[in-house]
């Protein structure tokens, strides 16, 4: 057993989890990450894109007494069916656009500059958002929500498509300024995570599951556990603190660390493309 590779997976299972909730962009940090440990082969980019199923996971249990509740009442209750369907219809857009244009994206945006560009103008989108007051949100809870609502935020969170951009940070601050609060944006953005994340990670292993054996599995097992750790402290951590502070400081990290992806590929320190 290589237990430095098992070490390397569990370091970017942890940058996965923590980095996946908070609008900050996992991707950047595991292409930085995983270029500094030597973790950045083909086989590692599937890794990080399954490993989401374990922060996926995390979320499934912080919110289970929602999950349960919805499901159960799903025969029987509008509000249940409502919720579902506007996760649907959010999800919708990311699906087709991904189907239309992934690889596209992939081959032509997928490098530093665009990384540093997104991530420091979704800092200034979060300070803008930031500065109009929440008394002004017409939507307290995802169970107001309408499927254009939930239509709107889909649209945005095709945005982060785009590396850098941060999946959380463009359905969170996308919803904010839809007219959403604070908590209804990252509610719905985490439930929008549960077939986003689910379904890339499956439709990744499917489409390159010729460089996988089952030697590998050790490797996924545990950035997938680390992931799920790690994320599962993040997601309840966030909850709690989305009730009395804004998310202004995650548009100054950003900014700095917009500033890293330029000085780490000005350096050659780390290489962001193929």
């Amino acid at each position: 057993m290589d237990f430095a590779l098992l070490a390397k997976a569990a370091l970017m299972g942890v940058v996965e989890g923590l980095t996946e909730f908070l609008p900050i962009s996992s991707t950047g940090h595991l292409i930085l990450a995983g270029s500094l440990l030597g973790f950045s082969d083909a086989k590692a980019k599937v890794f990080d894109i399954a490993i989401q199923t374990g922060a996926i996971v995390a979320v499934i249990i912080v919110y289970w007494q929602k999950i349960r509740d919805t499901l159960r009442a799903l025969p029987h209750g509008g509000q249940a069916r409502r919720l579902v369907l506007n996760v649907a219809i959010g999800f919708a857009p990311a699906v087709a656009l991904g189907l239309l244009a992934g690889k596209a994206i992939q081959a032509h945006l997928f490098t530093p500059q665009v990384v540093a560009t997104t991530f420091i103008l979704g800092a200034f989108v979060i300070l803008w958002a930031e500065r109009r007051p929440q008394s002004a949100a017409r939507i307290q809870s995802v169970d107001e929500m309408g499927a254009l609502d939930a239509l709107k935020v889909g649209l945005a969170q095709c945005l982060a498509m785009v590396p850098g951009t941060s999946r959380s940070g463009a359905t969170i601050i996308g919803g904010m300024l839809l007219g959403l609060s604070r908590k209804a944006a990252t509610d719905f953005s985490f439930f929008l995570a549960i077939p986003t994340l689910v379904g890339a990670g499956a439709y990744s292993l499917y489409k390159q599951r010729a460089l996988l054996s089952w030697a590998d599995a050790p490797m996924f097992a545990t950035g997938l556990l680390f992931s799920f750790a790690s994320a599962w402290i993040c997601v309840r951590w966030l909850l709690r603190y989305i009730a009395s502070h804004s998310f202004v400081p995650f548009a100054w990290y950003r900014i700095g660390f917009g500033a890293v992806v330029l000085a780490t590929w000005w350096t050659g320190l780390v290489v962001w493309a193929d």
